[in-house]
């Protein structure tokens, strides 16, 4: 009975405990992918917002250049020398917060090679205005101090590409400049981006800010000279920023190396962040660095997590409670089930007058006890009759099966009289060729003698030695011949009398009784012997066996073919053996018919036998214990396998 409760629970709660976590489980997956897909929105946003600060910062700068290139204060300062201008530039390059500003002439030949890249861009109407990569050299060249600046020693950073350096020397420069319209000098002031936090922590501010206007610190920005970052927010330890550390080498082959944005979740420094990385390029379109913005990762995936376990545990009380609210509702069903159990357990122990008794209600249950009771009224009432029919049924099988045993003593002596005739009708087969064979020899004798009669003296006897011989040999064919022919021939052939058998001997013996056809047809015969254990069985009745499989074959073949017959040892089912395998040319046997080569009267040779051969076959070696199978492939043959369990001695 329990085990009808607990069905019914399942039934009851299948809905509830199948369908909902189904549901449940979908609608957080796509909650999850949302959620995720919402992160990589928002770092994609902050990356935007951090890209157009950039741009403003390069475009203000292209600004500030202009305007003192343009203003009435500088042409005052050319106009008293170059020591007055030098001084004007050096005082408008600290208000500006550049860390160089020079005016050079139309060569440029004093500036590095990309500064003159962004110095000859620059038009009187519109500034030019780029970030540019300087080598230490160039740097040192400007001024020793910003090579001095520049210079970050690399930390060891994991999962980061293999480098020979230990320190990034070079310098990331946003540079802008003007070309004045009638002189065509160029006014160029360029601000050094490596160790510049100011930049980079008015960037973050911009980008993540909380709502009451405090610092956050979860998001973070960082501008990258190739794969290094040389400013940024980012912090390898309390207090110390992350500067010299490297990104990974996944992020720069997508990046630096595809140009193409990185917007997914990446390991930063010492934790993971959702990480927006875009690539940044000089004036002639090289990408020299990238422009990183990111998040912790670790606050948002507690906060989905916190919200799943949250549904699940939700998900169990419900199940929690259901289970015994179920079971309280159920009790009224599972009683009259309960009394129906225990009725039919003592019927089914041999209390056939146990019943479940009145019932009450009315619904289908109730109903159903009533049925029960009914019923068994009614195998009390048949179990009585039936013993009354017990004593009329025994006489009745007595009497069956002793018809049954005349009936199966008929069906032995007629299978013996069918093994008979089969083997009548292989003698039949061999008779006409063993005739032939017989009159060729006896003429070889009568020739020969008649020549020995005739021609020959004592003397001579030795000089005609090998016809003697010849004689001799061909008396003994007939005597093997015969000898053979008369011991398959004798009435032996279903009698118990087994005898340990060679089966290298049996085949050889076989095929002297069947070489005529063999001859005939022009069959070509292949032997193969393997020593292999021999085994018990009636010599006559393997005789059969082989002289049927080899003149199916030889008939299979026609004219021309070739017969291979192999011995060997063989196991079945851990039972140690010997096989005897007979494979034919022939055009093999129709994947329709091989499973009933072995019923009786099955053939496929129309006016050729009387189709018991294999399955007489089948018997004499099923009877002995072996086992007689086929394999045929269409148009290439067939292969019938015997199989005989070893002799004990």
């Amino acid at each position: 009975m329990h085990s009808v409760r607990l069905r019914l629970l399942a039934i009851a709660l299948l809905p509830l405990i199948v369908l909902l976590p189904l549901l449940l489980g979908v609608t957080m997956l796509r909650w999850i992918n949302k959620y995720d897909d919402l992160l990589i929105a928002k770092v994609a946003s902050d990356l935007r917002v951090a890209e157009q600060y950039f741009d403003q910062i390069k475009a203000t700068q292209a600004a500030a250049v202009s305007a003192t290139a343009q203003s009435v204060d500088f042409d005052e300062a050319r106009s008293r020398g170059d020591a007055a201008l030098a001084g004007f530039v050096e005082s408008r390059r600290t208000e500006l917060g550049l860390d160089f500003m020079v005016w050079v002439g139309t060569s440029d030949a004093g500036l590095p090679r990309a500064a003159r890249e962004v110095a000859r861009a620059a038009t009187p109407d519109a500034p030019s205005t780029s970030v540019a990569l300087l080598t230490a050299a160039e740097l040192a060249a400007i001024s020793p101090a910003l090579a001095d600046r520049a210079a970050i020693p690399l930390v060891p950073t994991e999962a980061a590409r293999p480098i020979a350096r230990d320190e990034e020397s070079r310098g990331m420069l946003m540079l802008a400049a003007h070309r004045a319209a009638r002189s065509g000098k160029v006014l160029i002031g360029g601000r050094l981006l490596n160790r510049n936090l100011g930049v980079i922590d008015t960037m973050n501010a911009l980008v993540y800010r909380d709502e009451d206007g405090s610092f956050s610190r979860t998001g973070t920005t960082t501008l990258f000279l190739e794969d290094v970052r040389i400013s940024t927010n980012v912090r390898l330890f309390e207090g110390s920023r992350a500067l010299g550390t490297r990104v990974s080498e996944a992020v720069w082959q997508r990046v630096m190396e595809d140009g193409e944005t990185w917007l997914d979740r990446a390991f930063v420094v010492n934790d993971w962040y959702i990480s927006g990385y875009v690539p940044l390029a000089d004036i002639s379109g090289n990408r020299v660095g990238m422009l990183y913005t990111g998040f912790l990762e670790a606050p948002f995936k507690a906060q989905r997590n916190a919200t799943i376990l949250t549904l699940f545990l939700a998900f169990v009380a419900v199940i929690g409670a259901s289970v015994p609210l179920f079971l309280w509702l159920a009790r009224g069903i599972f009683a009259p089930l309960e009394r129906m159990t225990a009725t039919m357990a003592s019927a089914e122990a041999g209390a056939l007058d146990a019943r479940i008794g009145p019932v009450s209600g009315q619904d289908e249950i109730n109903t159903v006890a009533r049925h029960l009771d009914r019923l068994l009224d009614q195998v009390e009432e048949r179990d009585a009759a039936l013993r009354d029919y017990a004593n009329n049924l025994n006489e009745l099988v007595a009497q069956r099966t002793a018809e049954l045993q005349e009936a199966n003593r008929k069906l032995e002596a007629t299978f013996a009289q069918l093994v008979m005739s089969e083997k009548l009708a292989s003698v039949g087969e061999i008779t006409a060729g063993v005739a032939h064979e017989i009159n060729n020899p006896v003429a070889i004798i009568q020739g020969n003698l008649e020549i020995i009669r005739l021609r020959l003296s004592p003397e001579q006897r030795a000089e005609f030695k090998s016809e003697l011989d010849f004689i001799d040999a061909q008396t003994h064919r007939i005597n093997i011949i015969v000898g053979k022919l008369l011991n398959f021939t004798r009435p032996d052939e279903m009698s118990d009398v087994m005898t340990r058998v060679d089966a290298a001997r049996a085949v050889d013996d076989a095929l002297i009784l069947v070489a005529p056809d063999l001859r005939k047809n022009a069959i070509e015969t292949r032997v193969d012997h393997c020593p292999s254990p021999g085994f018990r069985v009636v010599e006559t009745e393997l005789q059969q066996v082989m002289v049927n499989l080899v003149i199916n074959a030889t008939q299979a073949m026609g004219t021309g073919g070739t017969l291979t017959i192999r011995t060997r040892p063989a196991a079945r089912d851990g039972t140690q053996g010997t096989e005897l395998l007979v494979e034919d040319t022939g055009p093999g046997i129709p994947p329709d018919k091989i499973d009933n080569v072995f019923d009786p009267f099955m053939t496929t040779k129309l006016g050729k036998g009387s189709g018991l051969g294999l399955s007489i076959s089948q018997a004499l070696v099923t009877r002995v214990g072996g086992l007689i199978s086929v394999s045929s492939v269409p148009g290439k043959g067939a292969t019938f396998s015997v199989w005989f369990p070893a002799a004990d001695n």
